[in-house]
Order: C-alpha cells, then structure tokens, then sequence
C-alpha cells in the first residue's frame, strides 16, 4: 500500500490561520446568536480533534484542503442559520435570477447542499484515517468511510432531535432546520451517504491516476 503524501505544516498552518480569520468575522452579528452557539459546539469539537490527528496522522493536502472547506460551509451556514443562507440573493444580485428560479424550488437548499458535500469532503479524512490504524484494502477502506459517514449523520439528526426536544420554540426550529419537510432527516442522511460514495469515486479515480 502506497504511502501517504502528508500536507506540509506551512500550509496546514495557512488554512487553520483562515478559517480562524473567517470564523471570526462570521461571528459578528450572526442572524440569531442562540442558534450560532449550538451550531459552533461542532467547530468546538473539531477543532481539537484536527490538532490532535494532525500530530498523530499524516494527512495529504486533499484530506485536509476538503475538511477546511467542509468547516468553512458550516460556519457560513451557522452564521445565517441554515435556512436561511441568502444564495438566492447572491445570485440575483450576480445573474438577476434567484437561483432557486432556475431549477424550480420552494425551499432553501443550502442545508442539502452541505449535506450532501459532507459525505463527500469527510471520505479523503476518513480514508486515509482508516488506511493508517487499519491498513485494510481500498475496498474496505472506501466501505467503512461509506458506513462512517453514515453513523455520524444519524447520529447528527438524533442530537438535533434531543436538541428540540430540550430548547423546543423557534431556537429548536432554527437548529433543526426542516422547513416543513417531514422527511428531512431521512433526505439529509441520504445526500450524504450519496456524497460519500461520489467521494468514494473520486478517490478511487485520484489514485488510479
């Protein structure tokens, strides 16, 4: 088994120092104050957790680079909340068309957006995690990533259950973020677990290279 290419600390170094720069002008004046705390327990936790498996583990540039832009979409999407990040007005304000008009939708989809691109940008982490504790083959390495994406997602929508269940009002609404879709949760781990296998793909099309 190959081995991997770990990203240098300079430029691990660069992307930590941005994300702190951009988490910290999106923490001022969040659209609702309440709703950006719960969702920043995430950073909080992760955070440490990047620190600790950067000494660890050696993470290549692609690992890493999709982790940041993982973490940059959540912070955009807890600082607006996730239902309402404005993507229709930006794009009006760039094309002159909302962009939810193009494709015909009702809702805001940021929030199926990041889901989606969670399963995909966690894979490289989670891949090359799983190759250096386990060294199983690609096959499996791909499968248990797949499975792990999985496990977190609905271990997610279980915490934003609890999380309504414990606030309840508009902050529980805010957090979980449904729209009225009764099917939420069941669509969020979906697009997930669709990400994670095009993750899958491309990672699989990367190292065939």
């Amino acid at each position: 088994m190959p081995m991997i290419k770990a990203a240098s600390p300079r430029y691990a170094l660069t992307l930590f120092v941005l994300f702190w720069g951009y988490w910290l002008v999106l923490a001022i004046a969040p659209l609702h104050r309440d709703d950006w705390i719960l969702e920043n327990v995430l950073v909080v936790l992760t955070v440490p957790l990047v620190i600790l498996g950067w000494r660890r583990y050696a993470f290549s540039h692609t690992a890493i680079t999709a982790l940041w832009l993982f973490m940059l979409l959540h912070v955009l999407g807890s600082h607006y909340t996730y239902a309402q990040v404005p993507y229709n007005h930006w794009t009006e304000q760039l094309f002159g068309q909302p962009l939810n008009s193009w494709f015909g939708w009702e809702r805001n989809h940021f929030d199926r957006l990041v889901h989606g691109l969670f399963g995909l940008l966690l894979m490289p982490v989670l891949c090359e995690w799983l190759a250096q504790t386990t060294g199983v083959a690609r096959r499996w390495q791909y499968t248990f990533a797949i499975s792990l994406v999985l496990a977190i997602s609905a271990i997610y929508e279980i915490i934003e259950w609890v999380a309504v269940l414990l606030f309840g009002g508009d902050l529980g609404q805010a957090y979980l973020g449904t729209q009225g879709d009764v099917w939420d949760a069941q669509k969020d781990m979906a697009l997930a677990a669709l990400g994670a296998m095009v993750g899958a793909l491309c990672l699989q099309l990367i190292r065939k290279k």
